[in-house]
């Protein structure tokens, strides 16, 4: 703030003064500039699941941006292409991996090919997940089965192939989870109970694993603008709704973007964390606070 007094005084200061400013000025650009690319991911190997949208394609293109080596994994095509060569500047450092998270050869593949390729694992965010309508009543076997072998079952076996090369790294694991695996809500009972599950897994793999290096966090987000909720079969009109109610709902007054809950995953995934496992961060606009509405 104090930079346009400096600027529009500039008139009354002698030479010496002048350049003692502009150096400073030049440092403090030089530090923003180091903050913005921290370098702390560069040379690192991270695998992203649901990189093909929403929170998982924010977290890779951060991440890519980061100098890390990215495996980009997903099952939709277009979207990863999409992902890998919509930016000049980092598609180099992404690898897209077109994978179903659900198939346990598959994801042992994607290990392998890993680790054969890039010699190591540093990082293992699982960002891939659905959420489908039901209550304790209606929801069926195969809805349920649908999102606990993505949501969860698929996320316990990724840690689990990836775990031994992270060792070796000292790395670590950031899982999204969600606020519905915190707090209760209607009509996505199996949701819910596959978010609870994630932030468990999470704490439990957490203790078991810090005797090792190897780090486990997750973040909580509330309601974000990505394709989820259409993906569950939520309509173009019913899901601007429920956007608009979700204003309401959620204490700051707004949903969340994509690329906020990225620099939360980005910054538990980093040296700055070094002394956090175990954690489930709420990133939702303080919708967890709340009472049911």
């Amino acid at each position: 703030m104090a930079i346009p007094f400096l600027l529009s005084e500039k008139i009354k200061l002698d030479k010496y003064q002048l350049f003692f400013i502009d150096s400073k000025l030049n440092c403090c650009a030089k530090l923003l500039g180091s903050l913005e690319t921290s370098g702390d991911m560069n040379g690192k190997v991270c695998i992203v699941t649901g990189a093909s949208s929403g929170i998982g394609r924010a977290a890779a293109t951060l991440f890519a941006k980061n100098n890390a080596r990215v495996i980009a994994v997903g099952r939709n095509v277009e979207g990863l292409k999409t992902l890998q060569t919509e930016s000049q500047a980092t598609n180099e450092n992404i690898t897209i991996q077109i994978a179903d998270v659900c198939d346990s050869t598959q994801i042992e593949k994607l290990v392998c090919d890993t680790v054969d390729a890039f010699g190591r694992i540093d990082v293992l965010v699982n960002a891939a997940g659905i959420i489908l309508n039901g209550s304790i009543e209606n929801t069926t076997l195969d809805d349920w089965d649908k999102m606990m072998n993505i949501n969860l079952r698929a996320v316990f076996f990724m840690m689990q192939q990836c775990v031994p090369h992270l060792e070796k790294t000292n790395g670590n694991v950031v899982n999204v989870s969600s606020v519905a695996g915190l707090r209760s809500f209607p009509n996505v009972l199996a949701y819910c109970v596959s978010k609870a599950a994630i932030d468990q897994l999470t704490r439990c793999s957490a203790l078991e694993l810090a005797p090792k290096g190897v780090r486990v966090n997750a973040v909580n987000p509330g309601v974000v603008v990505t394709s989820l909720h259409k993906r569950g079969g939520m309509a173009d009109e019913d899901y601007q709704k429920f956007l608009e109610n979700s204003k309401k709902t959620h204490p700051i007054g707004r949903v969340g973007e994509p690329e906020e809950i990225a620099e939360l995953i980005y910054y538990l995934a980093s040296e700055k964390a070094a002394w956090i496992t175990g954690a489930t961060y709420e990133i939702d606009g303080g919708r967890a606070q709340t009472c049911a509405r």
